[in-house]
């Protein structure tokens, strides 16, 4: 079935569960709000495609999704690849191979996909997500620190390190002391307050502290000016069939991770709300997202674990609380967008290397390293290796290929339940 989670939910509201439902938008999007400027900016594109993603991609997922209680958007996982198809395509690039993307998912949503990912290796996904919060941390470094790299410096791994090491006699101590200011406040207001939207404070807090004693520290108003107040207007990318054959490695990848991370968001959720999901409808939603974001000049979207958890700990149950979380986005676009121009550099750097240390789960180390298979732990690092000094494309087309060799050896059956990583 792809009947949307909405038809079904809807009916059984009830006004405390409306009431209950907006409560938690406000919260998510408290949360989503600083979070999509960062994505935005560390993947290489203007800021306010972020919050274009939240707002469009966001709704959609709500909207049309096989989960009550998902919550969709730009997610760190696309960093690298988005920043690598910007700077090989260029931002139009990128529209379209989301646009391209948002198509295939839409044809897998159809043709019943969403129940393929059990074929997808743990150690596979476990190994590129590492190494995605590996590259997403190195990104970040220089605006945390202050360091000012030379125009030009390679993204790549092994030529970004040299680099960064070399502009060392550049680091900032106001920058240092704002991202680390900003890491320490985001750390203790969730371990204190862990329903409290602490991230879009911390950022705030520590900004605050930047325009109050004049610190000598980048903002986001400094280095890309202010941000738009309203949506653009829906464009359609140039389409030629060079452009199509070129960009299709890069639309594979953006679907291949929009319908692998939205599809273990659900299940994350069906654990928390005792619910179940409906994969293919997911697929298709997150098909019909990524094209509504592409038209409007937006990323690529698909579920996010963290705020989707979020959105449950704050007590959402059906898809009104994402619709409402991307509304409250809207309005505060609208309402407040100049006020985005304060936001420190190194206060969004220091919360992109949180989201990093997380997405890597670190408490879950011991048991990717030091328990299960040989194999599987050779897989997990073989993936992690790749993605971190090739490419997504490489590291999940070897890991995939691997890893489904080494299920055909066992003649295992591909489990149904697995356990997801929380970004």
């Amino acid at each position: 079935m792809l009947t949307p989670k909405v038809l079904t939910t809807l009916p059984q509201s009830t006004p405390e569960g409306v009431l209950a439902d907006l409560l938690a938008g406000v919260t998510v999007a408290m949360v989503a709000l600083p979070l999509s400027l960062a994505i935005a900016i560390a993947s290489g594109a203007p800021p306010e495609t972020g919050l274009v993603t939240a707002i469009v991609g966001g709704f959609l997922i709500s909207l049309l999704g096989g989960s009550r209680v998902q919550i969709g958007g730009p997610t760190g996982a696309f960093i690298v690849v988005v920043h690598g198809v910007i700077t090989a395509h260029g931002f139009d690039g990128l529209v379209l191979a989301t646009l391209m993307a948002g198509v295939i998912l839409v044809i897998g949503g159809f043709l019943k996909a969403g129940n393929l990912i059990a074929l997808v290796p743990e150690p596979v996904i476990n190994g590129f997500t590492i190494g995605i919060a590996a590259i997403i941390a190195l990104s970040q470094i220089p605006d945390a620190m202050g360091i000012v790299l030379p125009v030009g410096t390679p993204a790549e791994t092994l030529e970004r390190i040299p680099a960064i090491w070399e502009a060392r006699g550049t680091i900032n101590p106001s920058s240092v002391a704002i991202g680390a200011g900003a890491i320490v406040l985001i750390v203790t207001l969730r371990r204190l307050f862990p329903r409290f939207p602490g991230l879009i404070v911390a950022v705030g807090v520590v900004s605050a502290a930047v325009a109050l004693f004049t610190l000598p520290v980048d903002t986001l108003g400094g280095r890309f000016g202010a941000l738009p107040n309203r949506l653009p207007m829906p464009r359609i990318p140039e389409i030629t069939a060079a452009r199509l054959i070129e960009l299709l490695p890069s639309a594979l990848i953006i679907a291949f991770l929009a319908g692998i991370e939205s599809l273990l968001s659900a299940m994350v959720a069906d654990r928390m709300v005792a619910g179940r999901h409906r994969p293919n409808a997911e697929v298709l939603a997150q098909g019909v997202a990524n094209i509504g974001s592409a038209l409007m000049g937006g990323l690529p979207a698909t579920g996010a674990i963290a705020r989707t958890a979020t959105n449950v700990k704050a007590g959402g149950r059906t898809p009104l609380a994402g619709i409402f979380h991307a509304l409250v986005i809207l309005a505060v676009m609208m309402l407040a967008a100049p006020l985005a121009g304060y936001l420190a550099m190194p206060a969004m750097a220091g919360l992109l290397l949180v989201t990093a240390w997380n997405m890597s789960e670190p408490q879950h180390w011991r048991v990717y390293l030091m328990r299960g298979r040989m194999a599987d732990r050779g897989l997990l690092v073989l993936t992690f290796l790749l993605t971190v000094l090739t490419d997504l494309t490489i590291a999940i087309g070897v890991g995939v290929a691997l890893g489904l060799i080494l299920r055909l050896v066992r003649r295992e059956v591909p489990p149904t339940d697995m356990r997801p990583p929380r970004h």
